[in-house]
């Protein structure tokens, strides 16, 4: 009894830590993982691989139940998923048998995945802040919208860019992915660009995630308190986003990001 209280009360942290996440989540629309993994090693003092992995196994729950609400939508593109699938999936079981051969990581890989999670913070803050002014360039410059070959080839090596990203610092398949998909395919909607995004970034998070959990870098307790958290917030910040503008809800939440992955890396 006295092991399931203190159980109980080591989850609360968690909980409320879920739950502020997935408030933001729902507010701006932005992936957990650029704000769950900073949390967790800075504020929790969680090893950035243990972080990095419990997040992943995170992600891909709430991710999935997230593309089935955007399949029944008929949201998603799937001749891009397929294409974002061949890349990242590739690299992403590549970084997986890197990390395993490595085996135990010293303090130096420690301090390798931190400084990955600081620059995917950073990269996620950059992609909030210029997505629109991107979109603009290219809806002005037309000719360098990609097609056929070049875009199949693009959408592939976008992948696996990510695939990498994710799986080292469970950053990258959220608003970088976002911005990727929407720079390849400025005419798809708003709508179809974040059901695209989640879909192909459950089979992505599902992987990288069961790579680090046959690492054992997953905890448990640490995972049921962040989806307790984070699944009801999800849904409020979805709720109030319609009463708040989006230009100061991203607008603070880059700012954040960008202080948090200079702290990171520093």
């Amino acid at each position: 009894m006295a092991s399931m209280e203190n159980s109980l009360i080591q989850t609360i942290p968690y909980i409320l830590s879920g739950g502020l996440v997935g408030l933001l989540v729902g507010l701006t629309g932005v992936g957990g993982g650029s704000l769950m993994t900073p949390l967790l090693t800075l504020i929790f003092g969680i090893s950035p691989s243990v972080a990095v992995g419990t997040d992943l196994a995170f992600a891909a729950i709430t991710k999935g139940f997230g593309t089935i609400a955007h399949r029944m939508h008929g949201h998603i593109r799937w001749h891009i998923v397929k294409l974002l699938c061949i890349g990242s999936l590739t690299t992403a079981l590549i970084s997986l048998l890197v990390l395993k051969q490595v085996g135990n990581l010293n303090e130096h890989w420690q301090s390798f995945i931190k400084i990955s999670i600081g620059i995917s913070v950073i990269l996620t803050a950059i992609s909030i802040v210029f997505r629109k002014k991107m979109l603009v360039w290219l809806d002005r410059h037309p000719k360098c919208q990609l097609e056929g070959h070049s875009l199949t080839l693009a959408t592939i090596i976008l992948g696996a860019v990510i695939g990498v990203l994710v799986t080292i610092s469970s950053i990258g398949a959220g608003a970088i992915g976002a911005t990727g998909i929407l720079l390849l395919y400025p005419k798809l909607k708003p709508a179809d660009v974040a059901g695209t995004d989640i879909a192909y970034a459950v089979p992505l998070t599902a992987l990288a995630g069961l790579g680090h959990w046959w690492l054992g870098n997953v905890n448990f307790l640490l995972l049921g308190g962040l989806l307790i958290g984070s699944i009801p917030a999800i849904w409020l910040g979805a709720r109030l986003s319609k009463q708040l503008p989006e230009r100061y809800t991203r607008t603070a939440l880059a700012i954040v990001l960008t202080l948090v992955g200079f702290k990171l890396v520093s």
